[in-house]
């Protein structure tokens, strides 16, 4: 059966996933520290983990595979999901796979570099948009879609 895990903490679209995942009939982790109320939504399941650096990341990745489907903005989760043969979206709707997660992971890496190295450095990403909400509700959609189809996925009826 097709799982959707959601790597929670300031994960914008927790309400948006719960939708899709109600309209596919599909089982939803929701995994953090704590802070995030519980959906009564007998699909979801909060999970949450202990303090400390990466064990929601490490939670989802022990379970993660073939025929589910991650969403995360956190880049080594999502290499360790797309490796496991999971589906990984970002939050803006992003597919991260095989294909791109190399080039994905390289940009990670230099960006932390040359913020380590200008301490003055400001600035975040750019802000969250409705056009970002809109193309995760269809990505997230489509890859529920193909997760489900997988052969030798875990593909329930819906």
């Amino acid at each position: 059966m097709t799982d959707l895990y959601i790597d929670a903490d300031a994960c914008p679209v927790k309400a948006e996933a719960e939708r899709v995942a109600t309209r596919h009939g599909v089982r939803m982790f929701v995994v953090s520290n704590g802070g995030i109320r519980p959906s009564a939504n007998p699909l979801v399941e909060s999970v949450f983990v202990a303090d400390g650096p990466d064990v929601a990341d490490m939670w989802i990745a022990e379970r993660a595979g073939t025929g589910d489907v991650v969403v995360t903005g956190d880049i080594p989760l999502a290499a360790k999901c797309v490796a496991a043969g999971a589906l990984v979206l970002r939050h803006n709707g992003e597919g991260l796979t095989a294909a791109n997660i190399g080039n994905v992971l390289a940009t990670r890496d230099l960006m932390a570099d040359l913020r380590s190295a200008d301490p003055f450095r400001q600035g975040g990403g750019k802000a969250f948009s409705k056009a970002d909400r809109s193309r995760f509700l269809d990505a997230l959609d489509l890859a529920l879609r193909r997760a489900k189809a997988l052969p030798g996925g875990r593909s329930a009826p819906t």
